[in-house]
């Protein structure tokens, strides 16, 4: 109990130093505006690449360098489906842009899971003994979505140009316009956050998953088939991976790049929380997300170091880890 609220502590301590500092070094009110919904944007897109990660480590201690992977497909699925000329052409036969735009979110969703169950089935399920087969392993199919997306798509970057109620909508604040998307990304990545968290505490399935991770032969005693739970964990992580990738499309596009950059910043937001810990994946989340806006923010107006953002996420997880070994949340291991 104390850890936790030591942890819950350091987490407030380092957001509310990353706002002040945000604060002090933005021109106006509109430029830290920005700031804040962009970090909390990046969070949001972290943790649904993260959460996914921490789940199937927490339960299956399998790190699935494969999850970026899934993301980037999610976004080309997605970017194929609402799109014309696609290998799915929706638009003749949808031509509203919001329906077509929750079919590809669904197709994204559908393509990560099966996709996930085929690797946790037919791939992985035969290392669970080797810890470092699974990485060799799960890098591969990392490697092997890149060249599968290469040989369907090219590697010409997509830039997501059919547009939809949502994505086209803006507001004004403090004299500056928002994209009503990123509020829209936000909200979903912490409905999420709260579903997921309710799923794993209050629900039975959420009780079989947690005991699984205790004592999986006992589990096994009272008649669950565990490996079915495994499968199905595993699905969701994949899924919900893709399913980040097909919202982040429509506001960052659809390209190779997604699959390497957003798998280094979660396995950050996932050792930096504690590994297995979902409540510290979804703090870190936020944390991250929150410091490279920052510094992408500080950068542009003080260094004119773009490389700085994207070093932030490793920069924190150092930090945080001289000073708690195992994450914020983690158990000592």
């Amino acid at each position: 109990m104390l850890r936790q609220r030591t942890s819950w502590i350091t987490i407030i301590i380092l957001i509310a130093a990353l706002l002040i500092f945000a604060a002090a070094t933005s021109r106006n009110l509109g430029t830290f505006g920005i700031t804040v919904l962009s970090g909390l944007f990046q969070a949001m897109l972290l943790f649904l690449v993260a959460s996914g990660l921490s789940i199937i480590f927490g339960l299956m201690d399998v790190l699935n360098f494969a999850q970026g992977g899934f993301f980037m497909i999610g976004a080309y699925v997605a970017y194929d489906v609402h799109h014309p000329g696609g290998l799915i052409d929706m638009t003749g036969a949808i031509p509203n842009a919001d329906l077509r735009f929750f079919l590809s979110i669904l197709a994204a969703i559908v393509i990560g899971a099966l996709l996930g169950a085929f690797l946790e089935r037919g791939l992985l399920r035969p290392l669970y003994a080797r810890p470092i087969f699974q990485l060799v392993l799960t890098f591969g199919v990392s490697l092997v979505l890149v060249e599968a997306v290469r040989f369907i798509w090219s590697t010409t970057p997509y830039s997501w140009t059919a547009l939809f109620s949502v994505r086209e909508g803006y507001f004004t604040l403090f004299e500056q316009q928002f994209s009503t998307y990123r509020l829209f990304v936000i909200g979903i990545g912490f409905f999420l956050i709260v579903a997921i968290a309710l799923l794993l505490q209050r629900t039975r399935i959420g009780i079989i998953i947690r005991a699984g991770v205790e004592d999986s032969g006992m589990v096994e005693a009272l008649g669950i088939n565990v490996r079915a739970v495994f499968t199905l964990v595993f699905t969701f992580g994949c899924a919900v991976a893709a399913f980040g990738g097909a919202i982040a499309a429509p506001f960052l596009g659809a390209s190779i790049g997604m699959s390497s950059s957003f798998l280094l910043s979660a396995i950050a937001v996932v050792v930096l929380g504690g590994l297995g810990s979902y409540v510290g994946t979804a703090a870190g989340s936020i944390l991250v997300g929150l410091a490279i806006a920052v510094m992408a923010n500080y950068s542009a107006e003080f260094l004119n170091l773009p490389v700085l953002a994207s070093m932030t996420p490793m920069l924190l997880l150092v930090l945080v880890l001289l000073l708690r070994p195992s994450g914020l949340f983690g158990e000592r291991r």
